[in-house]
């Protein structure tokens, strides 16, 4: 009979379960798998199938990546409240990043071509001779090489699927920060 009540208090507390109750941790694991999951996305497009990124996909996956670290910083220490919410708002912040740069690069690739802008020199060549903040503002300003669609699923380009992926990603940090005030 103990054993009985023993196992329905288990079901209870497992009934309880769900996503709105999840800790700081399994947010943070499931936002790093979502991080690993894209970037492995993007080097399984480059190596695999030759897709060369251009200037503004290397720095999404930069902002993944920055995502990616306070998630599995927050994986591995296992924050209560208020790390919860550090750690939300620095992926956060990292998929914000990735979601501006994919929108500029959609918006790139949906302008005519006598609109687009002409293509700068090469990032590694800017990396040499520019400093960090001009690189980044070259980038931004000037990318024609990213206005090329280089391929498409379903009728969507990469950067399209990216920015979907980055905007389902942002609902982790969203959702880690909703979770920690409900607690």
């Amino acid at each position: 009979m103990a054993q009985t009540e023993h196992d329905s208090g288990q079901q209870a507390a497992g009934s309880k379960g769900g996503l709105a109750h999840w800790n700081g941790r399994q947010w943070c694991l499931l936002g790093a798998l979502g991080c690993a999951l894209l970037l492995g996305v993007a080097f399984v497009l480059q190596f695999a199938f030759g897709m060369a990124p251009c200037s503004l996909c290397i720095f999404q996956r930069v902002a993944v990546a920055v995502a990616g670290a306070f998630f599995l910083l927050g994986a591995l220490h296992g924050p209560g409240r208020i790390g919860t919410r550090i750690y939300a708002l620095g992926a956060l912040a990292g998929t914000i990043g990735a979601i501006v740069l994919a929108g500029r690069h959609v918006w790139l690739q949906s302008l005519p071509p006598d609109q687009v802008p002409s293509c700068g020199p090469g990032l590694n060549y800017m990396l040499e001779v520019l400093p960090v903040w001009d690189v980044i503002t070259q980038v931004l300003n000037a990318s024609g090489e990213c206005a090329q669609i280089s391929g498409q699923l379903l009728g969507l380009s990469i950067p399209e699927w990216s920015l979907m992926g980055f905007c389902g990603l942002a609902l982790v940090p969203l959702a880690m920060l909703w979770s920690s005030f409900r607690r």
